[in-house]
């Protein structure tokens, strides 16, 4: 009955509408007043489920991509990519995602990206004739690809939910190689529809602009160097890296690019802080939620079921996809892995699969359904800055769900695709 109140009020309180926090936190709150536990416990582990240092660097991470987005970055990460890939058919959807993949290793972050990257290319795609749904698809798709590459906030929480036994270095490594085959996939896509709807190519502007590009935006992209590279070098930890990432980009913006001012800073200062209150107050309600979880033993009943059903890898990859695709539909990406990580780790574990492999196969899932409604906060976003309804994005959003969905299936069954280059760093 315990479960049933559990899960019962969750997905009631969901489907009203409620935000995903309150849901997690009252469901909590009914489930123990039912089992005579003191509702302190629930906040208790609430505080426990942010009070770890290395969720610092969420906040830190998060305030430097602001930083960055309000510093001038994006717009010469967008003029680089377009001197490299905009001569393509259809070269502002290339150049969409291009711009996405270097955009992700400086924020970390798919709302950011489509936030950033769509407020600028979108309207620059309409303008040229692009049709606004292959404009908004282009750029909500390309943004899962934030949260592949480092600094990916939710690989730190993946690592924290897994009780921190999984080197964050090692995951930043992992999802490298994954990130990458995900933009190659969705700029083939990309050009695919570009021809089918007889979209433009750009002019190419010769080598010597390239290089003037380059330039331009070489110091943001130095970036992603100091921080992967520090990471993985092991000089700093990753919420040191988050804090040097801070100071590198407030370095950059005031004396190099000379875009941020002061009402800049306070507003990259108060949109972190916001974002981190929400992406904290998520987290810590799923930590109760999941606690309720283990003390009720529903990992283990998972895992007793599943095995029950097949002792097979590949059927069990199978329903843990299609299970993460169907929670990623209603719940948000932080919940996501704080919930499921503990149902799905040791199970995975058993059958011999490497947590670190798992934990890309999660951040894509979850990713996915970053795009699907009615919780999908990238495709919101996508479609709010796009001027188009939601319904008018997912009639044409197939043909790059099904790239993303055939990235996934080969990260799931090719290991080596995350595992090589973390074991090439050892």
């Amino acid at each position: 009955m315990a479960m049933a109140i559990l899960f019962g009020a969750f997905s009631f309180l969901l489907l009203i509408g409620m935000p995903v926090a309150f849901c997690l936190g009252i469901a909590s709150v009914a489930t123990v007043l039912y089992m005579g536990i003191p509702p302190v416990v629930v906040f208790q582990q609430l505080n426990s489920g942010i009070n770890i240092f290395a969720m610092m660097a969420i906040p830190f991470f998060i305030f430097a991509g602001d930083l960055m987005i309000r510093g001038g970055i994006a717009e010469r990460l967008i003029r680089f990519a377009a001197s490299l890939v905009g001569h393509l058919r259809g070269g502002l959807g290339q150049v969409n995602v291009l711009t996405s993949t270097m955009f992700g290793g400086i924020s970390g972050s798919a709302v950011a990206d489509a936030s950033a990257v769509g407020g600028i290319m979108i309207p620059q795609m309409a303008r040229r004739g692009y049709d606004r749904d292959y404009a908004v698809n282009v750029t909500v798709n390309s943004a899962i690809i934030a949260l592949l590459v480092p600094p990916s906030h939710n690989m730190i929480i993946y690592s924290v939910t897994a009780g921190g036994s999984i080197s964050i270095a090692d995951l930043f490594t992992a999802g490298i190689i994954p990130g990458l085959l995900l933009a190659l996939a969705l700029m083939v896509t990309a050009w695919i529809v570009a021809v089918r709807r007889g979209y433009p190519a750009e002019m190419f502007p010769g080598f010597a602009a390239v290089g003037r590009y380059l330039l331009a935006a070489l110091p943001g992209l130095l970036l992603i160097g100091i921080i992967f590279g520090g990471v993985r070098s092991g000089v700093f930890t990753a919420t040191e890296s988050s804090c040097i990432a801070v100071v590198y980009a407030l370095l950059v913006t005031v004396l190099v690019y000379r875009e941020l001012d002061w009402r800049g800073f306070c507003e990259a200062t108060l949109g972190a802080v916001r974002t981190t209150a929400m992406v904290l107050l998520v987290i810590g309600t799923a930590a109760s939620f999941g606690w309720l979880m283990a003390f009720m033993q529903v990992p283990a009943a998972t895992i007793q079921l599943m095995q029950a059903i097949s002792s097979d890898p590949v059927v069990i990859l199978l329903m843990i996809n299609l299970a993460l695709l169907f929670l990623g539909t209603f719940m948000d990406m932080a919940p996501l892995i704080i919930i499921t990580t503990p149902i799905f780790l040791p199970l995975v574990k058993s059958f011999g699969i490497d947590p670190v492999h798992f934990g890309v196969i999660l951040i894509l899932n979850a990713g996915i359904g970053l795009n699907t409604p009615p919780v999908g906060s990238v495709l919101f976003v996508g479609c709010a800055v796009g001027g188009i309804t939601i319904g008018q994005a997912m009639r044409t959003i197939w043909p790059f769900f099904g790239a993303s969905i055939a990235v996934l299936l080969l990260v799931t069954y090719v290991p080596a695709l995350s595992l090589w280059l973390p074991a090439l760093f050892r």
